[in-house]
């Protein structure tokens, strides 16, 4: 049985994703121990973003190379699109780095947007996300409507173009905002793999 809080989050994915996202969720919310924020206090992503036109979660961590080279990118973007009304998350994915790195890493790179912390990837399950750093954008419904790259600059591991040719999150958000379906749903994200990240 879930406990009261668990319940709660469950009950409130099931009212606003439908199909196949709430019953992701519900699977996940069951054995989840939580999103939290950089003191460890559980973080109820859709109830804080339930007035918001899109909610964008990035994931990311410390350590990555290819995430750091995109902060000036984000950095943009959130400047962009916050006053629009789109929610921004960084969600920090390594459970083996601490509040102060991560904290660190934030006032290196100049983020000013909301973090979180996904230690046991439930965010990233939900998402189906697999590498850092990788977007994905819920819609004002909390539907999934966009998750990859956030543009192509990087071919391949190593292998960057000096200039994106395609800008994909911000091309999605401006779809979601016009309310219009996301014309390229899920794009290939290069980056450092997810899989072995647990706690």
């Amino acid at each position: 049985m879930l406990a009261p809080a668990a319940l709660g989050v469950w009950l409130l994915f099931q009212l606003t994703l439908p199909g196949a996202a709430a019953t992701a969720f519900a699977q996940s919310a069951a054995t989840a121990t939580g999103v939290v924020d950089l003191n460890d206090r559980p973080v109820d992503l859709f109830k804080q973003t339930s007035d918001a036109k899109a909610t964008v979660v990035v994931f990311t961590m410390t350590d990555c190379p290819i995430s750091n080279k995109f902060a000036p990118e984000l950095r943009r973007l959130y400047q962009r699109f916050a006053p629009a009304g789109v929610r921004f998350f960084l969600a920090y994915v390594n459970p083996r780095e601490s509040p102060d790195a991560v904290r660190q890493h934030v006032t290196k790179f100049s983020y000013t947007m909301p973090v979180i912390r996904d230690l046991d990837h439930e965010l990233v399950r939900l998402a189906g996300a697999t590498v850092s750093p990788e977007a994905a954008v819920f819609d004002a419904r909390g539907e999934l409507a966009y998750r990859g790259r956030i543009d192509d600059r990087f071919v391949s591991f190593g292998v960057a173009r000096p200039a994106p040719t395609r800008r994909d999150l911000e091309d999605a958000l401006s779809e979601v905002l016009a309310h219009r379906p996301v014309s390229t749903p899920r794009t290939h994200a290069i980056g450092c793999y997810l899989a072995d990240l647990v706690r």
